[in-house]
């Protein structure tokens, strides 16, 4: 789960982390009691959505000025910002956050991961922080710094004086550093994130580190026992789709292209992906129905589908284990039963149950193509989809 920049600043400055004073504004009506309680003589106004690169699309705007921030505020709600992280769509500015500004005398970058290769929490430095860090990483990635925590040991002084000299800091602010990393450390393990990222981190004039932007991410399976955080979840930032699948657990993600999948199983989902792209096609989603799906999931599975207008074909590859092809084919003649499956569907079948599943889908009546493997199943949907 993601949530909004000033989000993340409340959750980290309740941890120590400090962060600049600073107001979401939730309507139009709120800008201008932000600006006067902010006070001035600087307001930075940011657009508050789920995706990085704002300041390069322009959804990051520092004013001198409090009617000029009044103005740029009241421009930025509706504006829809189109970033290296959206689609082509962009995203709508909902939620505004205005701050006040601070004198930087220096940009640098701490982010926090979930290291998968070592089960451990790693923190990373760079000197180059600001808006080119992914250049960075992807060009000079000798000029990111990192600290693996042991979780046996947990955060220890020694990981924040590595990554501060690494980072050029002495004397104040590189105690400051210390206790900075400390305190990112015991928000990332309380509450149950996947990334913190602080980027820029600034060094002031005075010698002072603020986290000048802040962005985290948290573990969807562990949000049970974290109420005040799923609280912040902003449904508006999500696809509608995403979210309805999630009702019926599904695992859903909306892409670009034109082909629909129902598969079985994240691995075999991603090779079903692949192999209509050797195709010579696109995939519309990643839709994985998991390993016990029920008719009434499959059912829902197709709804979710076919609420995406560019899907024109459906690739429907199951791989019976536990879950069972009789099953998918009920649940595949009861959607069809249910609603209008007006494009080409394809289906592969195997495993568990296969020949009663066939048998099922074969006397069913419906127009279905039958596949005998995941290659014969993906030419048959390019095929169908091109020629409908």
């Amino acid at each position: 789960m993601n949530i909004h920049e000033y989000q993340a600043k409340e959750l980290l400055a309740q941890y120590g982390v400090p962060v600049p004073k600073g107001m979401p504004v939730l309507s139009p009506d709120q800008i201008d009691s932000a600006i006067k309680i902010l006070g001035g003589p600087i307001w930075v106004v940011k657009a508050q959505i789920h995706a990085g690169g704002r300041g390069k699309a322009g959804g990051v705007k520092v004013c001198n000025d409090s009617k000029v921030a009044a103005d740029t505020a009241k421009e930025m709600f509706g504006k829809i910002l189109i970033t290296h992280q959206t689609s082509q769509k962009g995203k709508e500015v909902n939620r505004i956050y205005i701050e006040e500004g601070c004198e930087i005398k220096e940009e640098l970058y701490i982010g926090g991961v979930v290291d998968r290769s070592s089960g451990r929490i790693t923190i990373m430095a760079s000197k180059e922080g600001g808006m080119e860090i992914e250049e960075v990483a992807e060009r000079t990635p000798e000029k990111i710094f990192s600290v693996s925590i042991d979780p046996a040991t947990g955060y220890q002084a020694f990981h924040g004086r590595k990554l501060g000299f690494s980072l050029g800091l002495s004397g104040k602010s590189l105690s400051e550093c210390v206790n900075l990393i400390k305190n990112i450390y015991e928000a990332f393990v309380s509450c149950d994130a996947t990334l913190i990222e602080i980027n820029p981190l600034v060094l002031s004039k005075d010698e002072t580190l603020i986290a000048l932007d802040a962005k985290m991410n948290f573990d969807d399976n562990a949000l049970y026992r974290q109420k005040t955080i799923l609280e912040m979840r902003d449904e508006t930032e999500e696809d509608k789709a995403e979210i309805e699948a999630a009702k019926y657990d599904l695992s859903y993600i909306k892409l670009d292209g034109t082909i629909g999948c129902m598969v079985n199983g994240a691995g075999l989902a991603m090779a079903t992906m692949d192999i209509i792209k050797l195709n010579g096609a696109e995939p519309a989603n990643f839709l994985d129905v998991g390993g016990g799906a029920t008719r009434e999931k499959v059912t829902e599975a197709f709804k979710i589908i076919l609420s995406d207008e560019s899907v024109n074909g459906i690739l429907v590859n199951i791989f019976g284990g536990i879950m069972r092809c009789d099953v998918i084919a009920e649940g595949i003649i009861a959607a069809a039963h249910e609603i209008s499956i007006d494009v080409p569907l394809v289906v592969r079948l195997e495993g568990t149950n296969v020949e009663k599943g066939k048998a099922v889908l074969s006397q069913s009546g419906i127009d279905i193509i039958s596949a005998d493997n995941l290659g014969d199943a993906a030419k048959k949907i390019v095929a169908a989809t091109n020629s409908s």
